[in-house]
Formats: structure tokens, C-alpha cells, sequence
């Protein structure tokens, strides 16, 4: 068999949901869990139960007036965190919490050598930046792990790669001019859809210039135009050797997703995932994180995620 994979799920991790109706609801983990089990990918992986990330833990991303904010609009319980997106309700802050202290604990269990792969499908909160809550998104869990890999674990030279129709910019911009954080991002066109970041003229700043790769995808298109994007994405990450992989594997890419317009099916999140771990086992000893993202359809969530865990739970590429 091949190296083991850690999956995260448990009940605290099911409380990140927004109510009346929202559109990132409180059932996209049981959607996905319900498919795997039938599909009996439960027993090719390990479950492990989430925890909480401790204030300290969120600081290593956050500013201390976002977290005293978010903590504020948790214990209020209505309104909004940011700006009209992003509901407040009793223990939202706790549950983003949960989210972040999961990413951690996978992260915890590959530099420990207990898996080399990890997979968090309530997570990858990719618009959240360091001082505000944005998009669906409270806490940047991805944020946290890409700071935490640097301050405790010295590894500098990060691969982040994301998937979902949405642009990253909670990941991108924080890191725009560090060269050595390595990004591809495949999403619609900023042009037609929230957030309207990710041009493909933003290549990094300064020193990253050129470690940065945005692909906008024009509404309607499909898992050819994704194919040829990916192969620009893997001539990109292998000329920059990462020493560590990250993955935001949204399914809101998939065609019928409510919020958007591209048309995609699983094989893109299967081929992306077969890149990444073929270059894992190249230049990080195998290392690789992967986030479930957004994804507003709940099918559509199931049949991207499972996807993704199957391929993560096949033997390790030669």
C-alpha cells in the first residue's frame, strides 16, 4: 500500500454552515462523508476528529482586532462579520476555530511522519485575510498552516494550488511579494465573478515576480480548457521545487454549481490531484495538504471530494 492519508471529519467541523438559507451550508461535510462511505474510501484512509485552534494559533495569521471581532459578532450572534457575505451566529467563532486547528493538527501529523498526506474537505477558507473575514470565509486556516510552516517547521519554499472557481485572494495577496510562496490559481475570470482579483497579469511583486501564476478560465468553460491550464500549472511548480504542497480543491467548478459558470467535471480535481502527488514524490518527500474549498452544490461536493480522496489513497506515483 501506499503511504497512509489522514482524512479530517467530525461534528465540530459540521457546525460551519451559515443559516437562512445561505448558500455555504451546514451540510456540505455530510454530503460528502454520506458518498465516501458508500464508496468505502473510509476504510483506505484514517480518521482522525477535529480540534480547536488556540487564540495564539490564529495570530500567527490574524491580527488581534479580527479575532477580537469575530469573537464579538459569535457572542452576539446576528449580523455580519465582513461586509454583507459572511453571516455571524452563536459560535461561529468557535467553528472557524475548529477549521484552523484541523488544518493544523494535519499538518502536525506529516512533520511527525505519520502521513504524508492529509485531506481537510471543511476547510481551505482562501478569502479571509489577516484583518478581516471575507467571502464565506472567517478564518484563514491556509494562511495559518503556510505562517506555521515557516515559524515552527523552517520550511520556506511552498506550493500553493487552487482549484476553485473562486480566486484565492485571501492566500495570493498576503504572499504577493514573497518568492517564496509558489502559486497557481485556476479560477473564473475575476472579469464575471467574485472576487474580481486573480488578472493574468499578477505574477507576484518585487522579488516574486514570476512565482505566481493566475489562469483565468472564461464562463462556460469546460475539463479541456482545464487540461491545457494545467499543464501550464505543472511546467510553473516543477521549475520552482517546492519543498511543500498545498492543495484548495474547491467543487464549485463543477457544471450546475449555483454560483458560477464554469462547466467542469471531476476529472479535473482527479487530474489535479495526480499532478501534485507525482510532484510530491519529486521534491517534497510527499508532503501534501488538500482542502475541500467552496463548492455550492451538494452532489457536486460529493463527487469532487470523493474523487480527490480516492486518488489521494492510491499507491504513491513511481
Amino acid at each position: 500500500m501506499g503511504p497512509e492519508v489522514i482524512l479530517f471529519v467530525g461534528e465540530a467541523l459540521s457546525k460551519y454552515g451559515f443559516p437562512e438559507h445561505h448558500p455555504f451550508s451546514a451540510d456540505r461535510q455530510g454530503a460528502f462523508w454520506s458518498e465516501a462511505q458508500k464508496q468505502r474510501l473510509d476504510r483506505q484512509v484514517r480518521v482522525r476528529a477535529p480540534r480547536s485552534a488556540t487564540r495564539e494559533e490564529l495570530l500567527r495569521f490574524h491580527d488581534d482586532a479580527h479575532v477580537r471581532w469575530v469573537e464579538a459578532c459569535s457572542n452576539r450572534g446576528s449580523g455580519y462579520i465582513d461586509y454583507g457575505d459572511t453571516p455571524a451566529f452563536p459560535g461561529v467563532y468557535e467553528a472557524g476555530a475548529s477549521i484552523v486547528g484541523t488544518a493544523l493538527e494535519g499538518l502536525q501529523c506529516i512533520m511527525d511522519g505519520e502521513a504524508k498526506r492529509t485531506f481537510q474537505p471543511v476547510g481551505g477558507m482562501h478569502h479571509s485575510r489577516r484583518h478581516c473575514a471575507a467571502g464565506f470565509c472567517v478564518f484563514n486556516d491556509i494562511g495559518v498552516v503556510i505562517d506555521t510552516l515557516r515559524e515552527k517547521h523552517a520550511i520556506k519554499r511552498i506550493a500553493y494550488v487552487d482549484i476553485d472557481v473562486h480566486h484565492g485572494d485571501g492566500v495570493y495577496y498576503p504572499y504577493e511579494s514573497d518568492p517564496d510562496l509558489i502559486a497557481v490559481d485556476i479560477h473564473e475570470d475575476g472579469n464575471f465573478l467574485y472576487p474580481g482579483t486573480g488578472h493574468a497579469h499578477e505574477a507576484g511583486t518585487g522579488e516574486a515576480q514570476g512565482t505566481k501564476l493566475n489562469i483565468p478560465m472564461k464562463p462556460g468553460e469546460g475539463d479541456r480548457d482545464f487540461a491545457a491550464a494545467w499543464e501550464r500549472a505543472e511546467i510553473h511548480l516543477r521549475r520552482h521545487k517546492p519543498e511543500f504542497i498545498i492543495m484548495q480543491a474547491g467543487a464549485d467548478g463543477l457544471a450546475g454549481d449555483p454560483l458560477a459558470d464554469l462547466r467542469y467535471t471531476p476529472a479535473v480535481h482527479v487530474r489535479a490531484v495526480q499532478g501534485l502527488l507525482k510532484l510530491a514524490e519529486e521534491t517534497t518527500g510527499g508532503r501534501m495538504m488538500v482542502f475541500g474549498g467552496g463548492g455550492y452544490d451538494l452532489g457536486n461536493i460529493a463527487a469532487a471530494w470523493t474523487a480527490v480522496l480516492r486518488e489521494m489513497a492510491r499507491d504513491a506515483p513511481a
